[in-house]
């Protein structure tokens, strides 16, 4: 059996560099990294041994089994020792079945994989397990001396990042737009002991000095322009895949921001199907909210070129980015898979997300961005009746506290609250509650 191994490789070019290496661009031209694998090694093992060995880790007590990431670590980090691993049980999480909302919607099926069951509450975990460890893993073979690891967040990246640093014991430093995240976001590096810096700009702003304080390469970058976390969050895709016993949905959705995950996704498939877990590749779709939109507008372009934009206030907060890192990679991402990118209003976003509450989920902004682009393209016609759906549900609902408080109690701005659920205030009396009870059960039936 041939020995397992990856390395930086520039997206454009052929140059190549060890992982343990601190580098985030090509010397030679300045492109973003991929962590490329020796797919001719990983196909060596028959696709029946590798279900059969993720099979087993599915079912082991072992710490990096127990991870969904590090279950599947040949095709992740594979020189990675046991040891140095810094997991937190990561990954695994449910493929949940929206059946109700797939036959609302006129579909043949609708899952949603819940990427914010984990611990931190979003996606971010994924990758950040890999990046945390690595880093982790050079520090104590004393590879390179590195100090802190930072990064620029809109919430999520920063939460992830502070965690595992803090079980790691390693420092970290984590720039903030001022204003632009929510409290259950904001408290969650503080509560980590992260250096926390809230910057009067925007998170482009806030990617311009991460970058500047990361050219020290004391500071390791954790944004998803460091290719490591890549490597993480594209186990969402095997993931699905072992979920619905190794079949390949039609259609996969997916939030796009800062525009990592996306490529991150497609990376995952085309990995499964160079070892032969899979026979095809699903359409990716990307969903971007109308107020932060670049993605979309370079697609309505035929993808001439990406131009920044100033990303305008939109409750999918995580995805107010308007100069995208990842664009590159995105772009590939779609055009491999034959994929489209849409683009919603905030309107269409909160209604989505309420809508998918009423059959038991609890939808964080950015999956109502996901759902809201379902909906619109199941009605355009551009999503079949008979296709099996998966929508990528970036982050635990119990972030956006205000965002679902404000929703029904109609008090977010422009919004039509179609699903709104008021609390009815009544005395302790039996016949005043039956009054209200009779009424709105008589409302429901309808």
């Amino acid at each position: 059996m041939a020995q397992f191994n990856a390395h930086f490789r520039n997206i454009n070019g052929d140059d190549t560099y060890p992982l343990t290496d601190v580098i985030y661009r090509s010397k030679v031209d300045g492109s973003l990294l991929e962590v490329e694998h020796d797919r001719k090694a990983l196909a060596e093992r028959s696709p029946e041994e590798w279900k059969k060995l993720f099979a087993e880790r599915r079912m082991s007590f072992e710490p990096a089994d127990m991870s969904g990431i590090w279950s599947k670590r040949e095709m992740v980090l594979p020189d990675m020792p046991l040891e140095d691993i810094v997991t937190m049980r990561e990954g695994w999480s449910p493929l949940f079945d929206a059946a109700p909302l797939a036959k609302e919607m006129g579909i043949k099926s609708l899952k949603v994989k819940l990427c914010g069951n984990s611990h931190t509450g979003s996606f971010k975990d994924l990758g950040m397990t890999v990046l945390v460890s690595q880093v982790n893993h050079i520090i104590k073979k004393g590879i390179h001396e590195i100090d802190a690891v930072a990064c620029a967040s809109t919430g999520d990246t920063s939460a992830a990042l502070s965690a595992y640093c803090a079980k790691a014991g390693i420092p970290s430093i984590v720039f903030l737009p001022a204003g632009k995240t929510s409290v259950a976001q904001l408290i969650q590096p503080i509560s980590n002991g992260s250096i926390v810096l809230a910057l009067d700009t925007d998170f482009d702003g806030c990617m311009k000095i991460v970058q500047q304080v990361t050219a020290d390469n004391r500071i390791y970058l954790a944004n998803s322009m460091n290719s490591l976390r890549v490597e993480g969050q594209k186990t969402i895709s095997p993931e699905i895949c072992q979920e619905m016993g190794w079949k390949v949905p039609d259609t996969v959705i997916i939030p796009g921001g800062n525009l990592g995950n996306v490529s991150a996704l497609a990376k995952g498939f085309e990995d499964c199907k160079a070892m032969g877990l899979i026979d095809r590749i699903p359409r990716i779709i990307v969903a971007q909210a109308e107020n932060a939109n670049p993605f979309y507008q370079a697609y309505e372009r035929g993808f001439d070129k990406l131009v920044p934009m100033q990303a305008k206030k939109t409750l999918a907060s995580a995805i107010q980015i308007g100069n995208p890192v990842s664009y590159p990679k995105a772009v590939r991402a779609i055009q491999k898979t034959n994929g489209m990118v849409v683009s919603v209003t905030e309107e269409e976003l909160a209604n989505a997300a309420h809508r998918g509450d009423r059959i038991g989920l609890y939808c964080c902004p950015h999956t109502g961005v996901a759902l809201g682009a379902l909906e619109k393209l199941v009605a355009a016609g551009k999503i079949d009746k008979e296709e099996n759906v998966v929508v990528i549900s970036t982050a635990h609902g119990l972030k956006f506290t205000e965002f679902k408080v404000g929703y029904h109690e109609k008090k977010l701005e422009n919004i039509c609250s179609k699903f709104a659920n008021p609390v009815f205030k009544a005395p302790a009396d039996l016949g005043a509650v039956m009054d209200i009870l009779k009424k709105e059960m008589a409302e429901r039936r309808r």
